[in-house]
């Protein structure tokens, strides 16, 4: 799953260390979401979201699209 979470990081002039702090999650965990090494969870996701005054699918990119049947 693709995500812009470091580019809305790094417009708000936060370090990853910064956002962990106003999410409440470890700065490893900033981490691998920016490199695409954890997805996180729904809740997780939806704060981030709200701390950047956004929606879910402008952080989080999903490419899946279903089949016709």
């Amino acid at each position: 799953m693709e995500n812009h979470l470091k580019a809305y990081r790094e417009s708000a002039g936060w370090s990853q260390g910064e956002l962990a702090r106003r999410l409440g999650v470890s700065r490893q965990t900033i981490n691998a979401v920016e490199t695409d090494k954890y997805d996180p969870s729904l809740p997780l996701a939806l704060r981030m979201a709200k701390l950047f005054s956004c929606q879910v699918p402008d952080l989080f990119i999903d490419h899946w699209e279903t089949e016709e049947f």
